[in-house]
C-alpha cells in the first residue's frame, strides 16, 4: 500500500435525521443554542435540511437537521437518526483516488458540490466484492476543506 497522499483533519459535520425537523430543532436550536445558518432542499437526495452551527471559524462544526421530502422515497434520511458523519479532508480528489485504489467503496454520485458549498463525496456504509471496505454501517461524507481550515489544522498540529 502506498503512502496516504491526504489527511483527515477533523469533524466537519454530523447529520441527524427524523420524520420532522421541528423536534430536532427544539433540542438542537432552542435547548442547546445552535444557530440555523442555512437550509438545503434536494429532491434528488430526498432531503429538507436545516444547517446549524456550533463553534467558530475553521473549527466550526455543522449539525444538519434533516427530514425527508417524501418519507416513502429513498434515500430515507429519517430512518437512521445519526444519518452520517462528515470529515474534513485536505485533498478530496487524491483521497478518492487513493481510497478507491485500496478497496474503499464509494456511494454513487462522485465528487459534487454539497449543501454547505464544499465539494463532497460519500463512502458507502457497506463494502462489496469489488470494494470490500465500507463504513461498517455508517455513511461517511468526505468534505474538501477550504484553505483556511487546512491552515488552521496545520497550525494546531504544529
Amino acid at each position: 500500500m502506498s503512502q496516504r497522499p491526504f489527511k483527515i483533519l477533523g469533524i466537519q459535520q454530523i447529520a441527524i435525521g427524523g420524520p420532522s425537523k421541528d423536534k430536532l430543532k427544539t433540542l438542537w436550536v432552542n435547548m442547546l443554542g445552535l444557530e440555523v445558518t442555512g437550509n438545503f432542499v434536494s429532491e434528488r437526495e430526498n432531503v429538507d435540511e436545516d444547517i446549524c452551527a456550533m463553534g467558530a471559524g475553521p473549527f466550526k462544526v455543522e449539525v444538519d437537521l434533516m427530514q425527508p421530502l417524501d418519507p416513502e422515497k429513498k434515500p430515507a434520511v429519517h430512518t437512521t437518526p445519526l444519518n452520517h458523519v462528515g470529515l474534513w479532508v485536505d485533498d478530496l480528489p487524491k483521497a478518492v483516488e487513493w481510497l478507491s485504489a485500496n478497496g474503499v467503496r464509494f456511494a454513487p454520485g462522485g465528487i459534487r458540490r454539497g449543501a454547505a458549498g464544499f465539494d463532497i463525496t460519500f463512502l458507502h456504509p457497506k463494502g462489496n466484492d469489488e470494494f470490500p471496505i465500507g463504513g461498517e454501517g455508517v455513511l461517511i461524507e468526505l468534505v474538501q476543506a477550504p484553505p483556511e481550515v487546512v491552515d488552521a489544522f496545520a497550525r494546531l498540529a504544529g
